[in-house]
């Protein structure tokens, strides 16, 4: 079995943002047009710390080169608070042949690129031939980081990029971060009402209340598209009076997401206007849009496993990660003889 750690995904994704970008765009569309398996994602959450979780996510992903296997990934949001990561991931690839695992891998960075590539093409997609010179980004954690990496390649006319935090001193750091990394492009923390003032806004936080009101903030621009990338975060209200866009409706519509309590106060679905998949293939068009567009990505396990071959095909072109023996269950005694001597 191969294995790849921290740094040696790290590795294998630099400069590999073209290439993510497509394996992502390949797996909705062949989930779009059936040739995948996601199972339900289940949920492990622990009594303390309050709001942790732990989610496994198994999945196949069909066509020319198909993938099968699991991301176990857990979310752990008072980790923030230490300093440490929020989220740890790990994918596990198995032989399409015997089952057995392929690679083990450590998935917290293609979590992230996963999420960010999605929600790039998505906000490509949905803006259509719109030129985009403004971004907001809510949250200033890895996955707008990433974000931004993305949203580069897919809206290459960017010039400001409004950054806002609960915590402020964080979205100053995070908005210097970030000017330093892409020199060409302006960034600077502000409040709810700046950030939300973009053409394109990125929600990804770790605050679970449904917190966002957006008839708040009614000076947004027509035809914004908000990606909803933590998915809790929009109140019921702001979803049922905007055009919603998400990767698969019945993984969306679950777990208490904004999506899901919007249809508990509805009765219904009819809130929900498009897959991401449709759009991207052209069996959907959009629809000119008043208010906002919000794309809300549960967040499927073929993503992970996309990247994660990519990933892996890439390493080894490079020759990074770890060969690891006796992770296969061994021969079969009876059955190993009696092959061997069919043959």
């Amino acid at each position: 079995m191969r294995i790849l750690g921290r740094d040696d995904v790290r590795a294998a994704l630099t400069g590999l943002e073209p290439t993510v970008l497509d394996a992502v765009r390949t797996a909705y569309l062949l989930h779009s047009q059936g040739q995948s398996q996601v199972p339900f994602s289940t949920f492990l959450r622990p009594p303390q710390p309050t709001g942790s979780r732990i989610i496994s996510l198994p999945a196949y992903l069909g066509g020319p080169e198909p993938v099968m296997g699991l991301k176990w990934i857990s979310s752990f949001p008072a980790n923030v608070d230490r300093g440490m990561q929020r989220a740890s991931s790990l994918c596990i690839l198995n032989d399409l042949e015997t089952g057995y695992p392929l690679a083990l891998l450590e998935a917290s960075q293609i979590s992230a690129v996963r999420t960010a590539a999605s929600a790039a093409l998505a906000a490509a997609a949905l803006h259509g031939d719109r030129t985009v010179r403004s971004v907001g980004l809510i949250g200033c954690g890895t996955i707008n980081h990433r974000v931004i990496a993305y949203l580069r390649l897919t809206h290459p006319s960017v010039e400001t990029v409004v950054v806002r935090d609960v915590v402020s001193e964080r979205a100053e750091v995070f908005a210097a971060e970030l000017a330093a990394e892409y020199p060409g492009i302006t960034f600077r923390a502000g409040d709810l009402t700046e950030a939300l003032g973009a053409e394109t806004v990125s929600i990804a936080t770790t605050d679970s209340t449904h917190w966002l009101d957006l008839a708040d903030y009614p000076d947004r621009p027509v035809g914004q598209v908000i990606l909803h990338l933590s998915l809790r975060d929009l109140s019921t209200a702001s979803v049922l009076t905007a055009y919603n866009v998400v990767d698969d409706i019945e993984h969306a519509v679950r777990e208490q997401t904004s999506l899901h309590r919007a249809e508990l106060a509805a009765g219904n679905r009819e809130f929900v206007h498009a897959e991401i998949g449709a759009v991207l293939d052209g069996r959907t068009a959009i629809a000119a849009a008043d208010g906002s567009i919000v794309f809300s990505p549960f967040g499927l396990g073929i993503l992970d496993l996309a990247v994660a071959d990519a990933v892996l095909d890439a390493a080894g072109r490079a020759g990074i990660g770890t060969e690891a023996e006796g992770f296969d269950p061994g021969s079969h005694r009876v059955t190993a003889a009696m092959a061997g001597s069919a043959s």
